[in-house]
């Protein structure tokens, strides 16, 4: 490519007949936060391929959550966050190394060079529009306003994937700049002149974006950030400010949008009035709402170990306080939402399960918190959170079972018949209580296992060593369907839901 600018190929009916070299290799790079899925939820739908997770789909009140069977929130792994950074700062090393950087910049400067022999363009800015052609983001010299986006984004396939499709050629595009910014700093005056031109699309794009397009700000968020930072090396920075000075507040209107979806969210959940309903039908399980929020938090963690490990903290603090704010802000509903819940037992559960699945969060680093808590339940790690209301559901719910057996060893004259008594009344509450709570929900088969464990020692062992203590009473049900053993494989069973 010595000697001229990239060469771009002529229009026809169906489209350029070619791509030009650039291009063709910047469109092969993947900044997309690419959906995947934790070992946690991994193993919560490995045992329950039935079991609901939500996904945003609706644009009005009664439909903004919906519940889809087999479907995951989606967990981002840190490498998604890192938008192709290293594959990005190559192509632009290599438009540098041809040439053509420094080509733009002296055609932009010669104003006795022939205008139209730098290729594609709109009008008087055709050096720049080379360069955006090159980029992928031609269309991006087209935007004015939001009401430009519109009419281009109208002429798109209708399929989700069109708005993903501009943002992620607009992130590659920033990336490069940024990166062909840095390995030149004599282009000042022409690296300004894109910036200001893709910052336009911020502005343009924010007021079409929806709650559901959270990943998308926060993509160009985190793509903001990256691009500030690298073209702005501490001891440049007199020479380079005047470039990136759009990007701060390109940055802060993103921050305000990411902070307004989550307000959007809230009004969602704080406005959804199926809670008392679906808590019981859910059988306590983790709520679709909770699936919702957690999702949310977690691409906030993802893209904020993506900046952490790239741009300076201060960029970072409001993405930290949010973060640390939603969770708390989750927490609280849930507990005011429980309150909904007249029967307390299927309460402390619904609590446990949303509380435990709120633990599970990923750390920034991608590690899940299974290890962060000492707990005395089987060898369960738990919050202490969880701790409490694992107990609190033990209490309620088999509490009174085990208030059934008599622990006096008294041997009057009459103990035979109230120890006949007290089998009985221990039977009837065993057995009712395992039947309204046979098919609650514990999702998560570690926490499942551990309640089960734990009420089977707690329950059972107290059974085995009361008839052990009265044979008189033991020969009645050694064989039978009250049996230790029995009353075990049923505990077995409990929480599949």
């Amino acid at each position: 490519m010595s000697g001229r600018l990239a060469s771009v190929p002529e229009e026809t009916t169906s489209g350029y007949e070619a791509l030009s070299l650039y291009r063709r290799r910047i469109r092969t790079i993947d900044v997309s936060a690419a959906q995947t899925t934790s070992p946690f939820l991994s193993a919560y739908q490995s045992g329950h391929s039935g079991s609901s997770y939500s996904s945003y789909t609706g644009t009005s009140s009664s439909d903004h959550m919906s519940n889809n069977s087999g479907s995951s929130p989606r967990w981002v792994s840190a490498a998604a966050t890192d938008l192709g950074a290293h594959e990005l700062a190559m192509v632009a090393r290599q438009m540098v190394s041809d040439g053509y950087i420094e080509r733009l910049v002296q055609a932009a400067n010669d104003t006795t060079c022939p205008i139209q022999e730098y290729g594609y363009g709109l009008g008087k800015h055709r050096v720049v529009d080379n360069w955006f052609f090159e980029l992928d983001v031609d269309w991006v010299l087209r935007i004015q306003s939001k009401h430009d986006l519109s009419q281009q984004l109208q002429l798109q396939d209708k399929s989700a994937s069109w708005l993903q499709n501009y943002v992620e050629r607009w992130v590659r595009a920033l990336m490069v700049i940024a990166y062909s910014i840095q390995e030149i700093l004599a282009v000042t005056s022409f690296g300004s002149t894109g910036i200001n031109n893709m910052v336009v699309f911020v502005d343009a794009i924010i007021p079409l974006l929806k709650v559901e397009n959270l990943r998308h700000l926060l993509n160009m968020y985190v793509c903001v950030s990256k691009a500030w930072y690298i073209m702005t090396p501490p001891e440049d920075q007199s020479i380079i400010n005047h470039i990136v000075g759009p990007l701060p507040r390109a940055m802060n209107k993103l921050s305000d949008a990411i902070s307004s979806t989550m307000e959007q969210v809230r009004t969602l959940m704080e406005d959804d009035n199926s809670w008392a309903i679906e808590i019981p039908r859910g059988g306590g399980g983790v709520h679709r709402n909770t699936q919702l929020m957690v999702d949310y938090i977690v691409t906030m963690r993802e893209a904020l170990a993506s900046m952490l490990n790239s741009a300076p903290s201060q960029t970072t603090v409001n993405l930290c306080a949010l973060i640390e704010d939603t969770t708390g802000y989750l927490k609280d509903l849930l507990l005011r939402k429980s309150e909904l819940c007249l029967d307390l037992s299927l309460r402390y559960l619904f609590l446990l399960n949303n509380f435990y699945f709120i633990a599970q969060v990923p750390e920034p680093s991608g590690s899940l918190n299974l290890e962060i808590w000492s707990g005395h339940h089987s060898g369960l790690n738990l919050s202490p959170e969880c701790e409490k209301y694992m107990d609190s559901y033990l209490d309620v719910s088999w509490g009174h079972v085990l208030s059934c057996i008599p622990h006096s060893n008294s041997r009057g004259p009459f103990h035979c018949l109230i120890n006949t008594s007290s089998l009985v009344k221990f039977q009837s509450a065993f057995h009712k209580t395992y039947q309204a709570q046979k098919f609650w929900k514990v999702l998560d088969p570690r926490l499942r296992d551990a309640m089960r464990r734990t009420i089977t020692v707690r329950v059972i062992s107290d059974y085995r060593d009361y008839l052990e203590e009265h044979p008189e009473v033991e020969k009645h049900v050694s064989s039978g369907s009250n049996s230790p053993d029995i009353l075990e494989e049923m505990l077995g069973e409990l929480f599949e839901g």
